[in-house]
């Protein structure tokens, strides 16, 4: 049974990772760039285990036993003894590369499981970036990470089996519920979500229905729990049109294509929740 997992990056998505493989009982390493950026990936965890208590759904001895699995670092060194390490950086397919190079030359469990939480894109890219791609895998959970039960677990070609079953393991151990995708840009869930967001982009930049009648529509005519702007805000818009290029990269379809307006809004700044404006305004307080 695995014990030992290392998490790098603890944003969004970082963050709600290292939380639940705490709270289940793994002994859980976080590494950072930074101290500051640790900081605040231990402040994001502790809100949401706080959060979690409000809903009765954590006891305070709950929280204690899982802050006590808890150790965020910023050398990448501090990786060596995991089982399992999941990467969870920004999606930008240099920058992961580079991190798996780097965990490739740490991690000294030549069986240890390397996996990505990324949306997008192909795992094959990021295991040839390492000696060992029949060890990396993509483990993709969803936001927020603590309250959403899928992941997809994405084999590349060179994938072994015994990593393919034992990640599903640990997912389940976390709780989730495991679905298996071929290794395409995307995967399941986002090859058929960004097209329906982008074009509710598309429909907004064209002047067609405002924001808010689009996301209406969708919320009461079809019984969405979410709206596609308002998910796009919750996604993040940079993360959106990330994957979206990822898309229209590997197959050139014009429907993954990122819309100009989703475009200017990320050179903008205006990323949705997480920077207090996207297509709706959101307090940052």
């Amino acid at each position: 049974m695995t014990e030992r997992v290392g998490v790098v990056g603890c944003g969004l998505m970082g963050s709600g990772i290292a939380e639940m493989a705490a709270r289940s009982g793994f002994d859980v390493v976080v590494q950072e760039v930074d101290e500051a950026r640790a900081d605040a990936g231990r402040r994001k965890i502790d809100g949401s285990l706080a959060r979690g208590m409000r809903a009765g759904k954590l006891t305070e001895d709950d929280i204690a036993a899982a802050q006590s699995r808890l150790r965020f670092v910023t050398d990448l060194g501090e990786l060596a003894d995991r089982e399992v390490v999941v990467e969870a950086i920004i999606e930008d397919e240099d920058a992961k590369k580079q991190v798996f190079t780097a965990l490739d030359k740490v991690v000294e469990d030549s069986s240890a499981i390397l996996a990505s939480n990324t949306s997008s894109i192909p795992i094959m890219k990021l295991g040839m970036a390492t000696g060992r791609p029949e060890q990396v895998i993509g483990i993709h959970f969803f936001n927020p990470v603590p309250v959403l039960k899928l992941v997809e677990l994405v084999s590349s070609l060179l994938t072994a089996e015994r990593t393919a079953e034992r990640a599903a393991g640990f997912a389940e151990a976390l709780g989730k519920h495991v679905i298996r995708s071929q290794d395409r840009a995307g995967f399941v869930v986002n090859a058929l979500l960004i097209p329906y967001l982008l074009s509710a982009i598309r429909m907004l930049e064209s002047g067609f229905a405002t924001a808010e009648d689009i996301d209406a529509g969708m919320v009461e005519g079809c019984a969405h729990p979410m709206g596609p702007l308002a998910l796009t805000d919750l996604i993040g818009l940079d993360t959106t049109k990330a994957v979206a290029e990822s898309l229209y990269e590997e197959f050139r379809e014009q429907l993954y294509a990122p819309p100009p307006l989703l475009v200017r809004m990320v050179e903008a700044g205006l990323l949705g929740r997480k920077s207090g404006r996207g297509f709706h305004e959101y307090s940052t307080a």
